[in-house]
């Protein structure tokens, strides 16, 4: 597999890890959320300064307002953190550069 296959492949996996401890295994629970950014993405969690954090990336990313996240809701996430980023990463290119 190439290197994007294999990314592609890790967020379904992750994704999927987390989804399934409460048994349904298809969508994030709010606590398994919440255990999958505090385990995957623990800088990000610990520079939020709202202490409700999780309850409003939930309510912000759940269409449906099941009150849990699929996986197609779930990717907006790691799309807007990627974005995020990158811009950081393109901003450290250019102090390197000057």
């Amino acid at each position: 597999m190439s290197d994007l296959e294999k990314c592609m492949e890790n967020l379904i996996v992750i994704f999927h890890r987390y989804a399934k401890d409460d048994g349904d295994g298809r969508t994030l629970s709010k606590k398994e959320l919440k255990k999958l950014l505090e385990v995957e993405l623990p800088t990000f969690l610990k520079t939020q300064k709202n202490p409700k954090t999780v309850d409003c990336i939930l309510q912000d990313l759940d269409l449906n307002k099941d009150d849990k996240l699929d996986f197609e809701e779930f990717l907006p996430l790691v799309a807007g953190l990627s974005l995020a980023c990158e811009k950081c990463y393109v901003l450290h290119q250019k102090k390197g550069k000057q």
